[in-house]
């Protein structure tokens, strides 16, 4: 095995999703796209394949980006919905840093004639 694959099949989120302290006072927003992200569908066994646009306004803390790439990466062998692939990684970085304001856009690319755009902003359920 490479050294990626064993870095994502060993990557635990509980201690492997790492935080840094968040040094500006200030409102900013920090925009992360990662176009790159797979999963299988947990009907057929085909791979489904995503642009993820993250998006948040720190509080105290921000994601680490290669931590973030080694997390959406776990995700290429595993059998899940697109509404539960979205809400499992909003709900993991949300928990994990508590932004001020968090969304998270999961863009599915059309299979079947279907076309999957999932949407989670932290401002619908506060």
């Amino acid at each position: 095995m490479k050294y990626g694959e064993l870095e994502i099949l060993n990557f635990d989120v509980e201690k492997d999703l790492e935080i840094w302290e968040n040094v500006h006072q200030k409102n900013y927003t920090i925009n992360v796209t990662l176009p790159e992200f797979t999963a299988l569908c947990p009907r057929s066994g085909y791979p489904d394949f995503a642009t993820l646009y993250l998006s948040y306004t720190p509080d105290k803390f921000v994601v680490e980006l290669k931590a973030l790439k080694l997390f959406i990466n776990t995700y290429r062998n595993k059998s899940i919905s697109h509404e539960n692939v979205a809400n499992e990684i909003f709900d993991t970085v949300y928990n994990k840093i508590k932004p001020k304001w968090m969304k998270l856009k999961a863009d599915f690319y059309p299979r079947g004639n279907v076309h999957t755009v999932i949407e989670i902003d932290s401002n619908d359920f506060k």
